[in-house]
């Protein structure tokens, strides 16, 4: 009994490990990615270029993955290129040969501008980014933030931009 319960428990083990074993290998070709942005501008006037710096970032890196981008304007007029040089045509693809890269808007109109940048990659996923910028009339930003705030708030603000005026200031604490 002991000798049959032996080999039933060794072919079941056998079993087990040859059924385990597969010849199929899983190998993950498209990964997850994302563009990432730091700030950007929000006012921008006539002929001014705003800069745009962009990585891509890969969950997993595998070497046939291809990336491609493109925009498109939907309000304002105006022109994206890349730090190469190159000049985009709104909804044309056009390959993205690096992972860091800086593109740059250039405005062409005094109305609010809106860009949606997509990257896509040669398994068909696609990450987009939307970047508006408001028309800069050359106002004076002070005035707007005076315009804003409390008259503590404005003592507070009075003391950072200018600290040796605000020392003479009767309202300063």
């Amino acid at each position: 009994m002991k000798k049959f319960l032996a080999y039933f428990l060794y072919t079941l083990l056998l079993s087990a490990i040859v059924c385990a074993c597969s010849d199929d290998l899983d190998i993950q070709q498209a990964y997850s990615f994302d563009l990432v942005t730091m700030p950007v501008q929000k006012k921008i006037v006539q002929g001014e270029s705003a800069e745009i710096r962009c990585q891509l970032v890969k969950e997993g890196d595998y070497d046939n993955a291809r990336f491609f981008i493109r925009y498109f304007q939907s309000d304002g007029k105006g022109e994206l290129r890349m730090d190469d040089g190159t000049v985009f045509l709104p909804n044309d693809l056009y390959p993205l040969n690096k992972t860091t890269f800086r593109l740059y808007y250039t405005s062409h109109s005094t109305d609010q501008q809106v860009i949606d940048v997509y990257i896509e990659d040669s398994f068909g996923q696609v990450v987009q980014k939307t970047f508006s910028w408001q028309n800069d009339k050359g106002d004076d930003e002070e005035d707007d933030d005076l315009l804003k705030v409390s008259v503590h708030d404005y003592m507070q603000l009075y003391r950072v931009k200018r600290p040796l005026l605000a020392m003479d200031s009767p309202f300063v604490e």
